[in-house]
């Protein structure tokens, strides 16, 4: 499966690197995470709960920086395993001066899905997988946002972790969205719509 995209954050390419080398950050970004800590000099290990669609469970892994150039670019690795399945991936992330305290993050890369989860639909795991993303950015623009502004008032920043249940129903959102998006769908409720029409036309007839 190929993971490809680009969010533009609010900071310095330092300022957004920082952010990522942060574990409680990122793991207060990913709704469902147990835990995540450095292992090593450029090594984590994580524990967070995962669902996509009827498959859910708890994933353990490790993820690996390599062919760091800061703080412009790295290769991420992650390898995970759990009771839903196993997932590997390695993905390139760039990180580009926009200017105006303004930094473009550019990613991709290749992730394969074994077990239950492969078995869920690559539609479902792409839109599950977008959404995730995008909802872990969000949370990072606010901590990137309280961070600028801590620093300036000289407090400490707060952080506030992001909610499971505002996670889940964002996810469902984008799932029905997808769904109803697909041609065959729409096929589906043009007819559904012209059935009706027809059925309140006899009845109004007779």
């Amino acid at each position: 499966m190929k993971v490809t995209g680009e969010h533009i954050f609010k900071g310095t390419p330092k300022q957004v690197w920082d952010l990522f080398r942060d574990t409680d950050v990122m793991a207060a970004a990913l709704p469902g995470t147990k835990n995540m800590e450095a292992v090593g000099e450029n090594e984590y290990e994580a524990v967070m709960n995962v669902r996509v669609g009827p498959v859910a469970g708890e994933f353990s892994g490790t993820l690996v920086l390599s062919n760091e150039d800061y703080p412009k670019s790295y290769t991420l690795t992650v390898e995970g395993r759990g009771k839903p399945g196993f997932l590997k991936g390695t993905g390139d992330i760039n990180l580009i001066y926009q200017g105006e305290n303004s930094t473009l993050m550019e990613y991709g890369g290749d992730v394969q899905i074994g077990g239950k989860l492969a078995g869920v639909g690559q539609r479902l795991i792409d839109t599950v997988s977008k959404s995730i993303i995008s909802q872990a950015f969000d949370t990072l623009d606010e901590v990137l946002a309280e961070r600028t502004a801590a620093e300036e008032e000289g407090r400490e920043a707060e952080y506030r972790k992001a909610s499971e249940k505002d996670y889940a129903a964002a996810v469902a959102k984008d799932i029905v969205g997808g769904f109803l998006s697909a041609p065959w769908m729409k096929w589906l409720l043009g007819v559904f719509i012209v059935l009706i029409i027809v059925l309140i036309l006899i009845i109004s007839l007779t």
